[in-house]
C-alpha cells in the first residue's frame, strides 16, 4: 500500500490530523530502513540471531508454536518475525506500514530460506490487507504502541484478527522507561522523570536525523510523532476489545543498552546497575479471545 493510497482512503477510526502524523511516521520509517539494514545494531550480517530479540519469559508465555498461524504486527525488518518460523509456526506473517522495511524483510527471508510472508499495510488496515485470514497467535511490541494514536481502535483490530481461543501477546517498552532520561550533562548519568508517563497532552513531535541504531544520519523524512500510553490505558483497551487478560509481567531487562550506565544481564540483555533502583523497563501482556 502506497502513501498515495493511504491519503485517498481514511484510516479506520483515526482523525484526519492523526492520520497525517501516521503518514509522516511511515515516511520516516522508510527513510530509517537503509540505515537500520546496514547497522551493527540489527546484526543482519549474521552477528545477531532472531532469538537475541526475545527474553526467555516470552517463549514461556507464548507456549508451543508448532503448527500455529502467527501474525507479527508492526514487524519492521522481520528480525523477530523469523523466530516464529524457526520455532515451527505453520505460517508466519509479518505486517508493517513501511514499504522499504517490508521489501528488506522479504529479501532477508528469501536469502535465509525461511518460509515467511510479509504484508505492507498500516496496522489500522490490517483486516483489509489480510482478508478473511485469522490467526492463532498475534505478537507485537518493543517500540510499536507509541506510533498508534488510538489504542481502542487498535485493540479492536487485534481482536478481529484472532481466532476464538487465539492468543494475543504484547511485549513493549514500559511507559516508565519512556519517561526517564539522564538528569543533565555528560557527567550527570542519574536518571530522572523527564517526560510524561500518561497520555492526554497529544503526540510528541520529533524532527531529527538521529535514529536509535548506529550509522549515518537519516536522509529525507526526519519528522515523526509518538503517543504516550500508560499501562492502564493498554490493559483497558485490550479488555474493552473483548479479550481476556491472563498475564501481565514487568521486568528490569532491555534488549539493548538504552542508557550509558546500563550493565549486561545474564541473558545477553541489559539492566541498570545494582546502585540504581530496580524499576520496570519492559512489560508483557498475554490475552486470549474467548
Amino acid at each position: 500500500m502506497t502513501m498515495n493510497e493511504s491519503e485517498l482512503t481514511p484510516l479506520p477510526g483515526i482523525p484526519t490530523t492523526a492520520e497525517e502524523m501516521v503518514l509522516a511516521n511511515q515516511a520516516n520509517w522508510d527513510a530509517r530502513t537503509p540505515i537500520h539494514v546496514a547497522s551493527a545494531f540489527y546484526g543482519l550480517d549474521g552477528s545477531r540471531t532472531a532469538e537475541d530479540w526475545f527474553a526467555p519469559f516470552e517463549w514461556t508465555d507464548l507456549g508451543e508454536l508448532t503448527g500455529r498461524d502467527v501474525l507479527h504486527l508492526q514487524c519492521h525488518l522481520g528480525t523477530e518475525t523469523a523466530a516464529f518460523a524457526e520455532r515451527g509456526a505453520a505460517h508466519t506473517v509479518g505486517l508493517d506500514f513501511s514499504a522499504a522495511a517490508v521489501a528488506e524483510a522479504r529479501r532477508l527471508a528469501q536469502e535465509t530460506g525461511r518460509s515467511m510472508e510479509f504484508v505492507q499495510a498500516d496496522v489500522h488496515r490490517a483486516p483489509e490487507a489480510l482478508g478473511a485470514r485469522r490467526f492463532d497467535v498475534i505478537y507485537t511490541g518493543k517500540g510499536a504502541l507509541c506510533y498508534l494514536p488510538d489504542l481502542t481502535t487498535w485493540a479492536g483490530i487485534v481482536s478481529s484478527l484472532l481466532r476464538p481461543g487465539g492468543t494475543f501477546y504484547l511485549v513493549e517498552f514500559h511507559p516508565l522507561l519512556d519517561s526517564l532520561g539522564p538528569a543533565g550533562g555528560p557527567d550527570q548519568q542519574d536518571l530522572r522523570l523527564r517526560n510524561d508517563y500518561l497520555g492526554g497532552r497529544g503526540p510528541l513531535r520529533s524532527d531529527t536525523p538521529c535514529t536509535y541504531t548506529d550509522g549515518p544520519p537519516v536522509q529525507g523524512a526526519t519528522t515523526s510523532y509518538e503517543w504516550r500510553h500508560g499501562l492502564g490505558e493498554v490493559i483497558s483497551a485490550v479488555i474493552g476489545a473483548g479479550l481476556t487478560v491472563e498475564l501481565v509481567r514487568e521486568t528490569e531487562l532491555l534488549p539493548w543498552k538504552r542508557f550509558d550506565t546500563m550493565v549486561p544481564a545474564e541473558n545477553g540483555w541489559w539492566r541498570l546497575p545494582p546502585s540504581e533502583p530496580i524499576v520496570p523497563l519492559l512489560y508483557a501482556l498475554r490475552a486470549v479471545k474467548p
